[in-house]
């Protein structure tokens, strides 16, 4: 198990405001920082000095941390001090927060969140959706959609949940039709018509901006457009914030089931989703990550 590799955004504005700094990149990753006493989460929660609670909240470092730094310095108004410890692996943030070293995680989605329930009995729930991370087409050799020629090759995620909400973005671009019912399941086995005879090159998801020069078009997550140089702005065509995709895959915020209406749990999620936090991420992220409702 990875060693966790810690970060502290501390209680003061100033340390806070430091913490948001960096690069605009997006991240669909996450796993530790550095390791707490077991009872360190609840203890630090429960207890008030001066009236100020710290909140201890796991996050992959980008976005999700980086929204957490801006957040931070609205919580802190409300006599809460928001501890960030930045994870990159999808495991040991779900399992610090089963053990109450965390209040609460930030990186995942739902499925996710209910993949890793179901396989380790685990009691987590989401708290709330905060922002959706969208996938884009982008132009290889080809660099407009209209201009895409018959038997052209189309580079997908190789993963099971990005490769269908390609072929659904390709749907929604009326470049192929897919089965009926089969959504967010979709496989290149389920496309009923292909007018341009698509042919598909299946990728790893960090693999797909590098191969843009060898394909016509790409479809690729915003976090891993950003890394490989791409702006989400040259996107050819984007998921929408209100597609089947960005309600079904949005990031939430997670705690342990029952924790969900404590208060500083409850003003943490009210925080991210202001209109103040919404702009901060509208603003840095240039569509590679996007706010929902």
């Amino acid at each position: 198990m990875k060693k966790l590799i810690a970060l502290l955004l501390t209680a003061s504005l100033a340390a806070a405001a430091a913490g948001c700094s960096g690069n605009s990149a997006a991240s669909s990753s996450a796993a530790p920082s550095s390791a707490a006493p077991a009872s360190s989460a609840s203890e630090s929660s429960s207890s008030a000095a001066g009236g100020s609670k710290t909140l201890v909240v796991g996050a992959s470092p980008a976005p999700h941390a980086k929204i957490l730094a801006e957040a931070a310095k609205e919580l802190e108004k409300k006599g809460i001090t928001l501890e960030v410890k930045e994870f990159s692996d999808y495991v040991m943030p779900n399992t610090a927060l089963e053990d109450k070293q965390l209040d609460a995680n930030y990186f995942q989605h739902k499925p996710y969140l209910d993949d890793f329930n179901k396989k380790n009995g685990t009691h987590i729930v989401s708290a709330g959706a905060i922002h959706f991370e969208p996938l884009g087409i982008y132009g290889g050799k080809t660099a407009r959609l209209a201009d895409l020629k018959d038997g052209a090759t189309v580079a997908v995620p190789n993963d099971t949940t990005n490769e269908a909400r390609a072929l659904l973005l390709l749907q929604a671009n009326n470049l192929l039709k897919l089965k009926e019912g089969v959504g967010l399941e979709a496989t290149p086995k389920d496309i009923a018509e292909n007018p341009k005879n698509l042919k598909f090159k299946e990728l790893e998801a960090a693999q797909l901006a590098r191969s843009l020069q060898d394909v016509d078009l790409a479809v690729i997550n915003g976090n891993y457009a950003i890394s490989g140089g791409l702006k989400v702005s040259d996107a050819l065509a984007t998921e929408d914030a209100n597609s089947e995709a960005a309600k079904t895959y949005a990031n939430i915020i997670a705690v342990r089931e029952g924790d969900e209406n404590r208060e500083d749990i409850k003003a943490l999620v009210e925080v991210l989703k202001s209109d103040e936090i919404k702009k901060y991420i509208t603003d840095t992220f240039a569509g590679a990550v996007v706010p929902v409702d």
